[in-house]
């Protein structure tokens, strides 16, 4: 029987997909550590991303493959996440606190941008994230409602200048909604909603979040340029429908990000398909495959392909989103394996970021 090496073991790793990083676990630099005693081989991995959900079953994978390497008697996998900061969190204050901020945006109203935020945020947080969610919709905001907050709840102030953001369902929250009347229309100019955005933004005690969901205002105004100048985006998620009338107004969205230098991390497409609930039929109400057409186009992933579901309208009016209410359901799934996706994105856009040049002084 020949001994067991860590070259052995590393080729046995190269040899499975982490299907969010498209890479193996020794070229995506997850490896942590490597023991070999004997026949007995211990892995440690950490992933860049929030997962959960998925660290068992990929531990088992693994172990079942290093268990069939020859000389192998017993092999350990152990899986980890560690999410790190964006780079330019440090340079704003107020974002100290904040590890990745995530803008879920569309080009027109009426895709599930809003749904699809809320279901992110909180498929984040049941994959172990720290994550909190601002609704930066001034003039519509519905995250209050979406996490089953009361009408009329204030967020207390600390120190007389920080909001504490209220906490539902694991999510900590802020909404302009929290400071208005739910009645009162906001009838305010651009400058004023820039304004109130950063406020929100930058004085909200965010409790060390390792992601910080943003629900965008449809269109691509003052608002989303008030966000791409100030707040560090480590990547946005453009939500769309397969219509050709969304498509178009999403297309402007993924270029203004891309003018503003904000990594498209993805395209979400809602309201694919639609099952008759009688007989199952399906329906492309919207059109087919304009999602997977949009992400191609600008070479980008289509993370989600969503359906046209009673469930998730009834669940995201009645304050508990499908992530949470029917975590089990299809659906809910796939707003998991969207939640691991994004985070995996971040991870690489990270690692693929080039590496700040050091300076030195010389006498020269």
């Amino acid at each position: 029987m020949s001994a067991v090496t860590r070259a052995a073991v590393e080729a046995v790793l190269r040899q499975y997909t982490d299907p969010y990083l498209n890479q193996n676990p020794v070229s995506a630099g997850c490896v942590e550590h490597i023991e070999v005693q004997g026949g007995q081989v211990t892995v440690a991995l950490r992933l860049g991303y929030a997962a959960g959900l998925f660290q068992g079953g990929w531990a088992h994978t693994l172990e079942a493959a290093l268990q069939g390497l020859e000389g192998v008697t017993a092999a350990k996998v152990t899986v980890r996440s560690e999410i790190t900061a964006h780079k330019a969190q440090a340079q704003v204050p107020a974002m100290a606190n904040v590890k990745n901020i995530i803008a879920v945006a569309s080009g027109k109203g009426g895709v599930g941008k809003s749904t699809t935020a809320a279901n992110l945020a909180l498929a984040l947080a049941r994959e172990g994230a720290r994550v909190g969610i601002l609704d930066a919709d001034i003039y519509g905001p519905s995250q209050g409602i979406m996490f089953g907050i009361a009408e009329g709840t204030r967020p207390q102030v600390k120190e007389q200048k920080w909001f504490v953001p209220l906490r539902a369902h694991g999510v900590e929250v802020m909404s302009m909604a929290f400071l208005t009347d739910d009645n009162t229309p906001v009838v305010w100019r651009g400058p004023m909603v820039s304004g109130a955005l950063l406020q929100l933004i930058t004085q909200t005690a965010w409790d060390n979040l390792d992601y910080l969901v943003i629900d965008m205002p449809p269109g691509t105004g003052d608002i989303q340029l008030t966000l791409a100048q100030k707040v560090p985006v480590a990547g946005a998620v453009v939500v769309t429908t397969p219509q050709d009338l969304a498509l178009l107004d999403a297309r402007k969205g993924v270029e203004m990000f891309r003018k503003v230098n904000i990594p498209v991390l993805g395209v979400v497409e809602n309201m694919a398909v639609h099952l008759c609930s009688n007989c199952g039929h399906a329906e492309h109400l919207f059109g087919e495959g304009g999602g997977e057409k949009l992400a191609a186009q600008y070479g980008v992933g289509l993370l989600a392909s969503l359906p046209l579901a009673m469930e998730i309208r009834e669940q995201a009016d009645g304050g508990r989103p499908t992530a949470i209410a029917d975590p089990s359901s299809p659906i809910a799934l796939i707003y998991q394996q969207l939640a691991r996706q994004v985070g995996a994105q971040i991870a690489l856009q990270a690692a693929a970021a080039p590496a700040m040049p050091s300076i030195t002084e010389s006498d020269d």
